[in-house]
């Protein structure tokens, strides 16, 4: 036995290989059935004019579904990401060379990057067992555990799956007890718990902002993030000034699953899952984008209203369980001042409307804001990130959170796309994650000072 850096006794084991972790990997998969992406590629478009792009809407409209756009068709200055199952590649690249459509290859073969996060991540467990902490450079899971031993296959002991961060937000609030606490503000569509933490002095009903990271589940970045801001924000209290006068005079709610449902299962099943898990009868396909699941703007353009699609708006306003908790709770509440949706990727920071190519009425307070929020990020690791409303920096979307927030009151609502711009896309490595956290927790931090000092 060796003494840990901390203090107390941890228990010597002896190395894993990494072919051994990389065997246990797939076997894992196997055992859960998780999809395979073998030979599936992400293209890049660059479309010259309205009418490529027209071609481009028109392979969304394929049925089956034929390629899952990462980034759609928006505007000619925007690429065009799209991943194409290998199946249909040599279809979709007849198609897009037949109309002139160029194309680069930015990933060529998905499992790749796959089993390299896999492998990352079983490393990742052995090591947070070894030395009984949670990594915070590391992706987690929800709160699975595996239906078998892993003695029988032969690989590293004890429950693979341990330190998800159901258990961590656990571990954190009571660690943290004096400043933080855990709500419970529903259930999911599976009937999973709906968490959020409440960083707070004291006081009731006091002035909050709230941060959401994970709707689209397949965006594990955002979860890492939040769970570093998280630990960020209790750190910081007492010893940064700006995190200490905004949790002296207001509350932080932070909700870093805002889909449990599919980010359990791009564990379990289905890496590249975006959507909630509802179902309703009568229709084939399940889940809801959750991201044009909210009132304002319901049904509009960039939101579709074919069950099968990645961006279906569900049948009503906030009919998806988990928008009606967040709806809820932010309304009953009444006094939430700011609001930050956390997204990946495309390295952009937005604020609304993005149903509409209307200025709101603030648009000049909150340009700024933006553009002094992206220079605090990019002063920490020189990343460049592009900002404005979203309807004229990224893309029509109708049914947002950030448009509802906005037009419920909140007058400083944004929407983040962290790292990378293509190179990864939603696979960003998990080396990736602690310098990602620390630039957007800048962003984030000057939108908070400027609320606290912009009170209305």
């Amino acid at each position: 036995m060796q003494s840990s850096p901390g203090g107390g006794v941890v228990r010597k084991r002896s190395p894993v290989s990494r072919w051994t972790l990389l065997v246990c990997s797939f076997i894992l998969a196997a055992a859960l059935g998780q999809m395979n992406f073998t030979g599936d590629q992400v293209l890049r478009i660059l479309a010259k004019n309205e009418k490529q792009l027209s071609l481009l809407r028109d392979l969304e409209g394929l049925k089956p579904q034929k390629v899952d756009f990462w980034r759609g068709p928006a505007r000619p200055s925007l690429p065009v990401d799209m991943r194409v199952p290998f199946s249909e590649l040599k279809d979709i690249k007849a198609y897009l060379e037949s109309h002139g459509l160029a194309y680069n290859i930015m990933i060529k073969d998905i499992q790749v990057l796959l089993d390299e996060e896999r492998e990352a991540m079983a490393k990742s467990r052995r090591l947070e067992r070894s030395t009984s902490s949670f990594s915070y450079s590391s992706y987690h899971t929800l709160e699975e555990t595996l239906g078998f031993a892993p003695s029988l296959l032969n690989c590293p002991s004890e429950k693979l799956l341990s330190f998800q961060i159901y258990t961590w937000i656990d571990n954190f609030v009571t660690e943290h007890s004096d400043i933080v606490s855990k709500l419970q503000i529903g259930h999911s569509f599976e009937n999973r718990s709906i968490l959020v933490l409440k960083f707070s002095t004291g006081g009731s009903r006091r002035p909050a902002i709230w941060i959401d990271s994970g709707i689209h589940s397949r965006e594990w970045i955002t979860h890492a993030t939040g769970i570093w801001i998280a630990r960020k924000i209790v750190s910081e209290y007492g010893k940064d000034r700006i995190v200490t006068d905004v949790l002296n005079a207001m509350d932080v709610f932070l909700e870093i699953v805002s889909n449990p449902d599919g980010f359990a299962y791009t564990h379990s099943m289905n890496r590249l899952w975006r959507k909630n898990k509802s179902s309703r009868p009568g229709t084939f396909c399940i889940g809801v984008d959750l991201n044009r699941n909210w009132k304002s703007g319901f049904g509009g353009n960039g939101s579709n209203n074919n069950p099968c699609s990645e961006t279906y708006h569900g049948p009503s306003p906030q009919s998806e369980p988990e928008v009606a908790a967040v709806v809820d709770f932010i309304m009953s509440h009444g006094n939430v001042k700011a609001l930050i949706s956390i997204h990946s990727y495309s390295q952009m920071l937005m604020y609304p409307y993005g149903h509409s190519l209307e200025p709101v009425s603030n648009q000049e307070e909150l340009y700024h804001l933006a553009k002094d929020a992206v220079q605090a990020l990019y002063e920490v690791h020189g990343i460049e990130y592009i900002y404005g409303s979203i309807s004229t920096t990224l893309y029509v979307a109708s049914g947002i959170t950030v448009d509802w927030a906005y037009d419920s009151g909140i007058k400083y609502s944004f929407s983040f796309e962290l790292r990378d711009t293509g190179r990864y896309g939603f696979l960003l490595p998990a080396t990736q994650i602690i310098p990602t956290a620390q630039e957007t927790w800048m962003a984030i931090r000057t939108i908070m000072e400027h609320t606290l000092h912009h009170p209305y």
